[in-house]
């Protein structure tokens, strides 16, 4: 089995991916105590989310995200990986949708 890059490519995508989401959430919450439930936050212009309404599921699914991605840069648990990566593509649907790709294709560098 010849390892590559895909994994820890997949991985640093999938985290980043986490933790913007759950900083775009972050603020979509701030926003929304800050107009006390009338308005909504700012969103920011690298957060094209498709999520982002709902600031506990997103960041829900952005930690999971973050824990998928260490799972990529390990290659351990490939299931759980690319569930993570999926919900990385729900938190940011551009550095997602690569990692999704990368990990799909990668499945024999994991392990079980």
């Amino acid at each position: 089995m010849q390892k590559t890059k895909r994994p820890v490519v997949a991985g640093i995508l999938t985290i980043l991916s986490g933790a913007l989401g759950s900083f775009g959430a972050l603020n979509y919450a701030v926003g929304l105590i800050q107009a006390r439930g009338f308005g909504q936050g700012d969103i920011p212009p690298f957060m094209p989310s498709i999520i982002y309404g709902v600031p506990s599921v997103s960041t829900a699914i952005a930690v999971f995200a973050v824990v998928a991605g260490i799972f990529c840069l390990r290659r351990s648990h490939w299931r759980w990986a690319l569930a993570g990566t999926v919900a990385a593509a729900l938190s940011m649907l551009l550095l997602g949708l690569p990692a999704v790709i990368l990990v799909a294709l990668s499945r024999d560098e994991f392990k079980a």
